[in-house]
């Protein structure tokens, strides 16, 4: 089974690398990439991933907004919360959100990789 994920960042380098990452993975298809929170929904909308790699802070509502948004309008879809931001606030405001993991821009690939396959379901 492949793991389909949508990545959402406003930082195109971020945009990039992150496909990069999981599209070199056998198991893992990036099948779209938003470059903020509109986007974001609109796209998990049309793609229903399994996966959505979601930034915090972006235009258009933030990351809180689009994960509660895509939560409804693709309910199957699990959100990692993936943000320079680590206070408690923004932690917390994406749990509420519906996010089911949180993760810190600058951990090792790897820890990227595990925590899109948990999600997904592998």
């Amino acid at each position: 089974m492949i793991v389909r994920v949508l990545i959402a960042d406003d930082d195109p380098l971020i945009r990039d690398v992150l496909r990069d990452v999981l599209d070199s993975e056998p198991d893992l298809e990036v099948v779209a990439v938003a470059a903020d929170a509109r986007e974001a929904v609109e796209l998990a909308e049309r793609h229903a991933p399994e996966v959505v790699v979601l930034d915090v802070r972006m235009p258009f509502g933030g990351g809180s907004h689009a994960a509660s948004e895509i939560l409804q309008r693709a309910p199957g879809t699990r959100i990692l919360a993936f943000s320079a931001y680590t206070d408690a606030g923004a932690v917390d405001d994406m749990r509420r959100a519906g996010v089911t993991d949180y993760l810190a821009k600058g951990v090792r690939n790897t820890e990227l990789v595990a925590a899109v396959r948990r999600l997904g379901g592998r």
